[in-house]
């Protein structure tokens, strides 16, 4: 015969780990009722069958688990009552859903027992705010947003007349709006590429300095972990304004740039080395944009230096499976300082820049590259004509955003902002910056939010980089 405390035990066994507080009522429950039944047993002529039977223990002691399921069903139902009551008291607010996330809102569902009504958080107006700045006022800087989360940004001209390229890096975290410094890169460089790697770490390639004023073929590594910078191998040859892309298979592609501009060249995390890869077809690769298809090739656009050879090639394509290029259609116009945005639907968004060598020539057009039939087609122009110095950022809800840049007429720069929208071609404004800037960075946030900062802004007739930094915010469900 079981005894209540060998039942105690043996109970115990078939209970899932969970609040003491509903193991305790449940065993209590479970006791009460084997009471019960041997009471109920004794006054009873008859005997249960399974005790005429040669049952094991353990047979019977899973017996006794199956009536206990409608003892715990039972304590569930009463401490679901229990737990699940609202408390009453000041209203809850509900939360937000992520940007870029359009799910359709789920209907509302009964309650049976009346409660406190919810407040509703309204969705926030799209717009710019403030947020802490940069401890170094710098532009032509590189920023880069690392596996953790935070924006790396390093490098840039600085000092009041732009005289002099940095050493310095620091670290933005979106959590607290706040910048921190972080490792001291080994060499003084603007202009240059950064690029994040597979691994975490981050390249960054070339660029310039201001003590000799000559391109750099040296690169280093950034270790997030460690908050340090490493040497790694020299480029083929220096560069300065190229573009370096990060392709499928985890190298670098670096493309073109100033005293280099036919130059195709890999780099290798694996090795730490740099080797020449297949030449451009196009002769000069200047102030141009590389873009990572869908299909791992990257789309290559910007004509010559000048316009004079209005027949020459504008846009090629590299295939990093072979190591070669291939020329595609045309831009429907030449252009150089533009940007290139890969859209949600994998085409590509080019607009803006210049053609004929000055900013006389600026344009606010702009066309989308489609690489399955690789043609071009003209969409509608900006608002304002933007010559250079200028960011497009694709946000989560798979509109570009486009910040500042130098003013077509090469008298000041520009606070306004406008977004594209790939769903009607059509482009509107997104409010003004409270910092007119020009060759800042934009960084898009795991938030959804788009971080801008330093840049060139014109201050009592003086250009300045700037402190600064502002956030946009698409507003909660665009």
């Amino acid at each position: 015969m079981t005894t209540d405390d060998d039942f105690d035990l043996r109970i115990q066994e078939y209970l899932e780990p969970g609040p003491v507080e509903l193991a305790d009522r449940v065993l209590w429950a479970a006791r009460a009722q084997l009471k019960t039944t041997r009471r109920r047993r004794a006054g009873l002529a008859w005997r249960a069958p399974w005790r005429d039977s040669p049952m094991t223990q353990r047979t019977r002691l899973l017996a006794a688990g199956g009536a206990l399921v409608i003892v715990v069903a039972i304590g569930a139902v009463m401490f679901s009552s229990i737990f699940a009551r609202p408390n009453p008291g000041p209203a809850s607010s509900a939360t937000p859903s992520t940007p870029g996330f359009s799910a359709k809102p789920s209907a509302p569902s009964a309650s049976l027992v009346p409660g406190p009504s919810v407040a509703v958080v309204q969705p926030a107006a799209p717009g710019w705010n403030p947020t802490g700045g940069m401890g170094q006022a710098r532009y032509l800087q590189t920023a880069t947003l690392l596996s953790n989360g935070k924006v790396l940004v390093a490098g840039g001209r600085i000092g009041p007349n732009t005289d002099k390229s940095a050493t310095s890096a620091e670290l933005y975290d979106p959590a607290s709006g706040t910048w921190n410094a972080t490792g001291t890169m080994n060499g003084a460089r603007d202009g240059q590429t950064a690029t994040l790697l597979l691994d975490g770490r981050v390249l960054v390639a070339g660029g310039a300095s201001r003590a000799g004023m000559n391109a750099l073929a040296t690169a280093e590594l950034y270790d997030p972990v460690s908050g340090t910078w490493t040497a790694t191998g020299d480029m083929v040859a220096p560069g300065r304004g190229h573009t370096a892309t990060l392709l499928s298979d985890g190298k670098v592609l670096v493309v073109g740039g100033d005293g280099n501009p036919t130059l195709a060249q890999l780099y290798d995390p694996a090795s730490g080395t740099w080797t020449a890869t297949g030449r451009p077809k196009i002769r000069y690769h200047v102030e141009h944009t590389a873009t990572l298809l869908r299909d791992g090739k990257v789309l290559v656009t910007g004509g010559p230096p000048n316009g004079r050879d209005i027949g020459w090639p504008t846009a090629e394509l590299y295939d990093p499976a072979s190591g070669s290029w291939t020329v595609t259609g045309n831009m429907v116009r030449i252009r150089l300082g533009h940007t290139a945005t890969l859209l949600s639907d994998g085409k590509v968004l080019v607009a803006g820049g210049y053609s004929q060598g000055g900013s006389s020539e600026s344009t606010a057009s702009a066309e989308v590259y489609d690489p399955s039939s690789g043609s071009w087609t003209a969409v509608r122009k900006m608002a304002a004509i933007r010559s250079g110095g200028w960011t497009a950022t694709l946000l989560t809800d798979g509109r570009v955003l486009v910040v500042g840049g130098f003013r077509s007429d090469g008298n000041g720069v520009l606070a306004s902002t406008e977004l594209y929208d790939p769903g009607t071609g059509t482009w509107t404004s997104a409010g003004k910056m409270a910092t007119p800037r020009a060759g800042e960075t934009a960084t898009l946030l795991p938030g959804g939010q788009v971080l801008v900062v330093g840049g060139l802004n014109v201050i009592d007739g003086t250009t300045r980089p700037q402190l600064s930094a502002e956030l946009y915010d698409p507003g909660v469900g665009n």
